[in-house]
């Protein structure tokens, strides 16, 4: 495949920076979901439905996709149950096909809109340090302007060029979840052993397992543009199913009404989810447990090294001791591309910081705000994003969105040992930390 063009034409005098306002495309990266159903099969293990539930859940497993094929990765032999030892690296990638979902997804405006593979319009990686007393789940925004590696092709024929210069999303398009692996694995120096494929569906029966979030908005929140499409007072609302949905794969409903803004959004979501999960209730129902763990088998496309329902049991007894201070979302630190404003490329100085923290497996503190479209009630106030000139290259641009250095911190992990300082420039939350998110009023 060939490079995309290196220059684009340039937008004659100044506009707001939009990055990817594109019609009603996109998807979400369900983490949480993920881990949170494993801890379901672990649970559910225990009860008088173990032998059904742990038949039941194993056989919906889809057929898992080969990574071992890919330079560096070799099959990992899966131990008894019990918490995987050492550090582990997973990517969820979100899809944004059409394809094989049924109702709405069959008209045709929809199938025109992405089938097939799709994009991973939303791709988180999770990171469960060695001593797995802290973990980090990184989002990547899908227009984030960065080099492709090549790629196996699908079919097992050859390779598909990579470029020096694509568009993030495009990754699982060119080779599956194999490239999106490759992809997060040459940006951020990680080896990435697990990965999976999550679809709309997915999301919308996994919020309806655990009986609805509850997400607090400090604003309304309306998209016309999603379906169904948004119509949410300011205050706490309760989201289920296919509304839950709508409310994840919203751009022009939150924030700046940008991809970056979707990306604060959901981890308001992911944070609830998470403290739902943890503190309020879900761990001692069996029966949202087990549905919760239904539908992410049913509606995940796991690699070969997650498809035994064994492993997931082993990431989820990895984490249950970390404490919900101690699990942290940052978006991957951007600034705007100067040759197209709709395009983002990686803030070189953060992004290293990031990465360095990633390979060297340190636990983080976050310095900056809680991004685009999170205001957290409890910060004096929200800082309007300013201009700080956080690149340190020489000509490299700045971000409007990046938050100012004297922005609010937010809460320090605990016994973890020497948490890194990340630059203010990076965006995000704990999952302790209760936000709210901001309408595109």
């Amino acid at each position: 495949m060939t490079d995309l063009p290196r220059r684009h034409q340039r937008a004659r005098g100044p506009q707001p920076v939009r990055h990817g306002r594109l019609r009603r495309r996109g998807a979400v990266g369900y983490v949480f979901g993920l881990l949170a159903a494993a801890m379901a099969v672990v649970l559910v293990s225990v009860g008088g439905v173990a032998a059904y539930a742990v038949w039941d859940v194993a056989r919906s497993v889809k057929t898992g996709v080969k990574l071992v094929s890919l330079p560096g990765h070799t099959q990992q032999a899966i131990p008894d149950v019990a918490a995987m030892e050492g550090g582990i690296n997973l990517l969820i990638a979100g899809t944004d096909s059409r394809s094989g979902l049924g109702g709405i997804y069959e008209s045709a405006d929809e199938q025109d809109a992405s089938s097939g593979e799709g994009n991973n319009d939303v791709t988180m990686l999770l990171h469960i340090a060695q001593d797995h007393k802290s973990m980090m789940v990184v989002s990547f925004p899908r227009d984030l302007m960065i080099a492709i590696p090549d790629c196996p092709a699908q079919n097992g024929d050859g390779t598909i060029d990579g470029s020096s210069y694509a568009q993030f999303n495009t990754a699982l398009s060119r080779g599956g979840l194999p490239c999106v692996v490759l992809t997060v694995e040459k940006l951020t120096g990680l080896t990435i052993p697990f990965g999976a494929i999550i679809n709309f569906a997915g999301v919308s029966a996994m919020s309806t397992a655990v009986g609805g979030v509850s997400v607090c908005l400090a604003t309304p929140v309306e998209d016309k543009y999603t379906n169904p499409p948004l119509d949410l007072p300011a205050g706490d609302n309760e989201l289920v199913g296919d509304e839950a949905l709508s409310f994840l794969r919203s751009r022009h409903g939150v924030g700046d009404g940008s991809d970056l803004g979707r990306i604060s959004n959901q981890q308001v979501f992911l944070s609830a989810l998470a403290r739902k999960v943890v503190s309020g209730g879900v761990l001692s129902n069996p029966v949202q447990l087990y549905g919760l763990a239904k539908a992410t088998v049913q509606n995940v496309t796991p690699s070969e090294s997650l498809s035994n329902p064994t492993t997931l049991v082993q990431i989820a007894l990895a984490v249950k001791d970390t404490g919900l201070e101690n699990m942290v979302f940052v978006q991957y630190p951007t600034v705007t591309d100067p040759d197209n404003v709709n395009r983002v490329i990686p803030q070189s100085s953060a992004a290293k910081a990031l990465n360095e923290a990633l390979v060297n497996d340190v636990p983080v503190k976050l310095t900056g705000t809680t991004g685009r479209a999170a205001e957290d009630p409890s910060a004096t106030s929200t800082p309007a994003p300013t201009d700080t000139g956080a690149a340190t290259d020489p000509g490299a641009a700045t971000d409007a969105g990046s938050p100012p250095a004297d922005a609010p911190a937010t809460p320090a992990p605990t016994d973890t040992g020497a948490a890194v300082e990340l630059p203010s420039s990076i965006t995000g939350q704990t999952a302790a930390q209760v936000t709210c998110t901001k309408g595109n009023n």
